[in-house]
């Protein structure tokens, strides 16, 4: 069995004197014009152009979802007839009962789930 011979100590993150140094030696020096004979302008001009979305991609998307969500309402129409009254005793103020709200819930999930993959694709 070994043991540290120097205690661990937590550093506090705001009493740090190398990262106060750091900082203050940037704010000393973040003027200055630092030469590089257009290195940068090289660099910069060598890299490839950023990839962009065909513009069919947009409608073929809410087209496919169109087409799944008419097959799910083809293939299962008692979801679809159970959906619909769910909906419609809502608008018209009756009761539900617990396979509605579970079903509404499942709904609400999916969308909200495709819209937050949706969002965090990357461009």
């Amino acid at each position: 069995m070994t043991s540290s011979a120097t205690p661990h100590t937590e550093i506090d993150a705001g009493n740090d004197w190398l990262e106060d140094m750091l900082r203050g030696a940037g704010r000393e020096h973040r003027a200055d014009y630092l030469a590089d004979d257009g290195f940068t302008q090289r660099l910069m001009a060598q890299l490839p152009e950023p990839a962009t979305l065909p513009a069919w991609r947009r409608p073929a998307v809410a087209l496919l979802w169109a087409l799944g969500v008419g097959a799910v309402m083809l293939s299962l129409p008692g979801l679809f007839d159970q959906l619909f009254r769910g909906v419609m005793a809502v608008l018209v103020g009756h009761r539900l009962g617990v396979p509605d709200v579970a079903v509404a819930f499942v709904l609400f999930g999916g969308a909200t789930w495709s819209t937050l993959v949706y969002a965090m694709r990357s461009d």
